[in-house]
C-alpha cells in the first residue's frame, strides 16, 4: 500500500506544471498606475454585516464618460500585489488598460462580510459560504442595489450600467458567487471569470451545470479554469464540478473558454494566466454578448421548442395583475387584469388591445370552451360565468365557490380549482358541481390543464414543488392521483410559485413558475426553461397565433408574445399524443 501511494504521488509531481507570471502581471516602467481607494461598508441585504472595498481607478479615466466595470471577490486577495502568492489584480489591469486589450475599466475588490461580535468573549460571524456559495438573487442583489452606487457616489464615479460592459469573477467559493451573479442578472453583468470554483454542493451550486443545460441560454461569455489535483471532499469534486459545468456551457453554446491545469486548490496556476484570462474575456468588448443561437449538444431541448429568431414581444401593458390568457376560435386573445375587475382582448388581426368587459367581478382564469363562449372565474362572487362574446349575455354555470383556475373539455364539462380551500371542482355540462379532490396538506392549489387526449388532469400547487397528475374517470371523477411533474425551485424556497400552465399538441406541460416557462415532457421530467419576458411574476400562458405556435404569456402590468417550434391545441379538438421517449 505504501508503495503504491508513493508511486501515486511521484506521478503527480511528475505531471505537476511550474507556473509563472508573465510581463502583464508586473509592474511595467511607462504603464501609467491607476490609484486605489479603500473604505467599509455597511450592508441592509445582508444585515449587520461590515466588508472591506478596494476600488481600483485607472489613470486613463477621466470622467468624461461611463467606464466598464470589473468586480472581484475575495478582493483582499485580488488586489494583493506583495508576496508569493499575490495575484497582482491592480498590476493586471493597469497593463492591460495601456495596452488596449480591455475597456478603461473600474475595478471593484469586494471582501466577504461579516457580522461584528457585540463583546471581546465572542466570536464574530463570517458570511463568506452564505453569500458566496449560495444560489438565487441576494449577492447580485447586493452588488447591484447597494455596494455598486455606494462607490459611485462615494468617489464620484461614472460606472456604466451596460451590463457587456461589466464583469465579475473570484476564485473558489468567489468564482461560483460571480457566475451565480451573472447567470441571475445577465442584464447586469455579462463576462464572467471563474478560477478553481466551488461548484460543488456546499449551499447547493451543484445544480447549476443542469440548469445551464435546461435554461434558454442567457448572454454570458465564461472562462473556467481548474486543476487536476483541486479538492476531492464531502460536498463533492471540484475538478468533475468544473469539468461538468465547462461541458454544459460548451453543450449549450456559451462563448466559454475552459483551461485545464495539474494545481490543486490554490491560485499558482490562476494567477500565471490572469492576464489572459482577463484579456480574453475582454476581447471584442465594442460587440454586445448576445444570447446562444447554436447549441453543440446532441439536443438542447429547449432551443428545439423556441425559433432563434424570435424573442418576446410586448402586447400590452399599463394593467395591474394580468392573468387568465385564453384563444378565441377566432384567433383573438382574452385576459383578464384581476385587481381592476376588468378582462381585455388582442384582435387576432391588427393586435390591438381593446377594453371587452368592464365589471369582471375580480375574475382570474378563462377558457373559451366548446359552444364557442368564454367562461370565467370570478372570484368575487364566487361563480363559473359564461359570456357569449358578442351578445355579452352571460349564464351562471357553478357558484359556491371561490374559483381560480379552469379549464373546459370538449364534452363542455369542466374542472376548476379553488386554492383557498385547496380543492378542485367538477361541473358536468349542463349538471351541479362538485367536488372531487381535496388535499389539506397542500400549499395552494392553483393552475388545471388536460391532457392532449383529455385522459389526465394536470394540477399544480403554487407553494411546492410539484404538478399532480389524475386519471379523469367517465363520471368526471379523479383516480390514481400522484404528485407527477417535478418543477425546479428557486435556492431561497421549496416553492415553485408554478401558476398557469398550456400543454402542446405532442403532450408537453408547460407551467408558469418562478424559474421561467417549464417544460415537462410527458413522463414528468423537467427538460427545459424558457426565460421570463421580464424579472417579474409570471401568472399565465397560452398557445395562440397562426397554428397555434405563438405562445402568450401574462406577466404583472403586461402581456407579452412569442413565436415557438411547438404546436398547441384547442380543448374542444383533443387528440392522442405520441408514445413518450422513456
Amino acid at each position: 500500500m505504501l508503495r503504491t501511494i508513493l508511486l501515486a504521488s511521484l506521478a503527480t509531481c511528475a505531471s505537476a506544471q511550474i507556473y509563472t507570471l508573465s510581463p502583464d502581471s508586473m509592474r511595467q516602467s511607462d504603464v501609467p498606475e491607476g490609484r486605489i481607494e479603500q473604505f467599509v461598508h455597511q450592508s441592509e441585504i445582508y444585515p449587520g454585516t461590515v466588508r472591506d472595498v478596494w476600488v481600483y481607478v485607472p489613470a486613463q479615466y477621466d470622467g468624461s464618460e461611463p467606464a466598464a466595470v470589473m468586480v472581484f471577490q475575495d478582493g483582499h486577495g485580488f488586489i494583493n500585489t506583495e508576496g508569493e502568492r499575490a495575484w497582482m489584480g491592480p498590476v493586471v489591469l493597469d497593463n492591460l488598460i495601456h495596452k488596449g486589450q480591455m475597456p478603461t475599466t473600474i475595478g471593484i475588490f469586494v471582501k466577504w462580510g461579516v457580522l461584528p461580535a457585540l463583546a471581546e468573549s465572542q466570536r464574530e460571524r463570517y458570511n463568506r459560504s452564505f453569500e458566496y456559495d449560495a444560489l438565487g438573487e441576494r449577492y447580485a442583489s447586493f452588488l447591484v442595489d447597494e455596494l455598486l452606487p455606494e462607490v459611485a457616489d462615494r468617489y464620484d464615479l461614472k460606472l456604466t450600467d451596460d451590463p457587456n460592459l461589466r464583469g465579475i469573477g473570484g476564485s473558489s467559493s468567489g468564482a461560483i458567487a460571480a457566475f451565480n451573479a451573472a447567470w441571475e442578472r445577465p442584464d447586469q453583468f455579462r463576462r464572467v471569470l471563474s478560477f478553481v470554483g466551488s461548484y460543488v454542493n456546499l449551499r447547493g451550486a451543484q445544480i447549476l451545470e443542469s440548469l445551464v443545460r435546461k435554461h434558454e441560454p442567457r448572454p454570458l461569455k465564461v472562462f473556467l479554469q481548474d486543476g487536476r489535483n483541486d479538492l476531492n471532499i464531502y460536498s463533492g469534486s471540484w475538478w468533475m464540478a468544473n469539468q461538468a459545468l465547462a461541458t454544459s456551457l460548451e453543450y449549450a453554446g456559451y462563448d466559454n473558454r475552459w483551461v485545464i491545469g495539474t494545481e490543486g486548490h490554490n491560485n499558482l496556476h490562476g494567477r500565471a494566466i490572469l492576464p489572459d484570462a482577463i484579456a480574453w474575456l475582454w476581447r471584442d468588448w465594442e460587440e454586445p454578448i448576445e444570447r446562444s443561437r447554436k447549441p453543440t449538444g446532441d439536443r438542447q431541448w429547449v432551443q428545439e421548442f423556441l425559433d432563434p429568431s424570435e424573442d418576446w414581444e410586448l402586447v400590452s401593458e399599463g394593467h395591474t395583475f394580468t392573468e387568465g390568457p385564453a384563444v378565441a376560435p377566432n384567433g383573438d386573445v382574452y385576459f383578464s387584469d384581476v385587481r381592476e375587475g376588468k378582462i381585455f382582448r388582442v384582435d387576432a388581426k391588427t393586435g390591438q388591445t381593446s377594453l371587452f368587459l368592464e365589471n369582471s367581478g375580480l375574475t382570474n382564469g378563462l377558457m373559451f370552451g366548446p359552444d364557442g363562449r368564454l367562461y370565467s372565474c370570478r372570484r368575487e362572487t364566487e361563480q363559473i360565468v359564461a359570456i357569449d362574446v358578442k351578445t355579452m349575455k352571460e349564464e351562471v354555470i357553478a357558484e359556491g365557490a371561490q374559483p381560480n383556475d379552469i379549464v373546459v373539455l370538449a364534452s363542455g364539462d369542466l374542472y376548476f380549482s379553488s386554492p383557498w380551500n385547496k380543492q378542485i371542482y367538477f361541473v358536468p355540462k349542463g349538471g351541479k358541481k362538485r367536488l372531487v379532490f381535496e388535499d389539506p396538506q397542500s400549499g395552494f392549489l392553483n393552475g388545471v390543464v388536460t391532457s392532449p387526449d383529455q385522459s389526465l388532469l394536470m394540477v399544480n400547487d403554487s407553494r411546492d414543488r410539484w404538478v399532480w397528475s389524475f386519471q379523469i374517470q367517465k363520471d368526471g371523477s379523479l383516480e390514481n392521483g400522484q404528485k407527477f411533474y417535478r418543477l425546479e425551485t428557486p435556492d431561497e424556497t421549496y416553492r415553485s410559485s408554478a401558476d398557469g400552465m398550456a400543454i402542446s399538441r405532442d403532450g408537453y406541460l408547460l407551467v408558469a413558475t418562478a424559474e421561467g416557462i417549464q417544460i415537462c415532457d410527458q413522463p414528468g421530467r423537467v427538460i427545459g426553461i424558457i426565460s421570463k419576458p421580464q424579472r417579474s411574476f409570471l401568472s399565465n400562458l397560452v398557445f395562440a397565433g397562426p397554428e397555434l405556435k405563438t405562445l402568450y404569456v401574462t406577466a404583472e402590468d403586461k402581456v407579452f408574445r412569442r413565436k415557438t417550434r411547438m404546436q398547441g391545441l384547442r380543448q374542444t379538438s383533443p387528440v392522442k399524443p405520441p408514445r413518450p421517449r422513456l
